[in-house]
């Protein structure tokens, strides 16, 4: 049996160091990091989570928990699971044990996804959800994403682009990791309106995993095809706010429109001349931030 326990996080921060299949027992899937678990930012009460995206990109949140800190506890969990169920249950667990419950939880790209399936199988832990840059609700805005992108980037960009998407499903190329992180430098030519030299540079800091990319994201594009995911949201009863940008390849209207006629207590806040990462966006990062200390006060 896998002998792995996130509840064994108590009031110190817990690096894990950690792997496991579901062969040995493992109810996450499959885990590994070197990343500490949870990254806190400030001092209690931790009342605000901040959950990253990709799947795959565990501290890719940590300067928004940072910008946030300077009034407000804030923890950074990361995912390390190797399936939906097991990141669901693993930032349950983080929470239920690290977070001064209810806690507001601000959720980035597949975060924002992640952040919404635990509010609704858990809406006691859960005070208030903020979704930032979130994918598409329903298929048929999905084709824009690529499109969008592919038609951003040079031709020579453009066929190395696809040559890694390519690489990425290729079963016989066994670490994807450096194909991950190329793939993510390269969508940052494509996902951002007008960056700040420095802030974009956070790539390097991001703990790219490619086998958790691929094996949640394969469940999760599942869920949105089949409807599950919005079947989800139908469940959620806090206050939920949408933060986009009208640069982002992922299209805003597909989070607008299916929310808007899902959720009970929804608002959607469109920022100017802003990408995927409103934190990184010269032009719009300080309303970014107004915006979300004003939701979290």
């Amino acid at each position: 049996m896998c002998s792995f326990s996130p509840r064994g996080a108590e009031e110190r921060d817990e690096e894990l160091a950690h792997r496991c299949t579901p062969a040995d027992g493992c109810i996450w899937g499959s885990c590994v990091s070197t990343l500490k678990n949870p990254r806190t930012h400030g001092q209690r009460p931790f009342k605000v989570a901040v959950i990253h995206g990709g799947p795959g990109a565990g501290g890719e949140m940590e300067p928004v928990g940072r910008r946030l800190a300077s009034d407000l506890g804030v923890l950074e969990p990361i995912q390390t699971a190797g399936s939906v169920e097991g990141q669901i249950q693993e930032l349950r667990t983080i929470l239920e044990r690290r977070a001064d419950l209810p806690v507001s939880l601000v959720g980035f790209s597949w975060g924002a996804w992640l952040s919404l399936i635990v509010t609704a199988r858990y809406p006691g832990l859960i005070k208030k959800l903020i979704l930032v840059g979130s994918g598409p609700f329903e298929e048929k805005y999905v084709t824009r994403i690529e499109e969008t992108r592919l038609r951003r980037l040079s031709k020579g960009r453009r066929k190395e682009y696809e040559s890694v998407v390519s690489a990425l499903n290729n079963p016989d190329i066994e670490d994807k990791n450096p194909l991950l992180a190329r793939l993510g430098k390269l969508a940052s030519r494509t996902d951002a309106f007008d960056p700040i030299r420095g802030e974009s540079d956070e790539l390097n800091l991001i703990d790219y995993r490619s086998d958790l990319f691929l094996e949640v994201w394969k469940e999760a594009a599942e869920m949105r095809r089949s409807g599950e995911l919005l079947d989800f949201a139908r469940q959620v009863q806090c206050p939920v706010v949408a933060i986009h940008g009208d640069y982002d390849p992922h299209p805003a209207e597909g989070v607008e429109k299916p929310l808007s006629a899902t959720l009970k207590n929804f608002r959607f806040i469109l920022l100017k001349n802003c990408g995927h990462k409103p934190w990184i966006e010269r032009q719009a990062r300080e309303e970014f931030f107004r915006i979300i200390k004003n939701e979290l006060h």
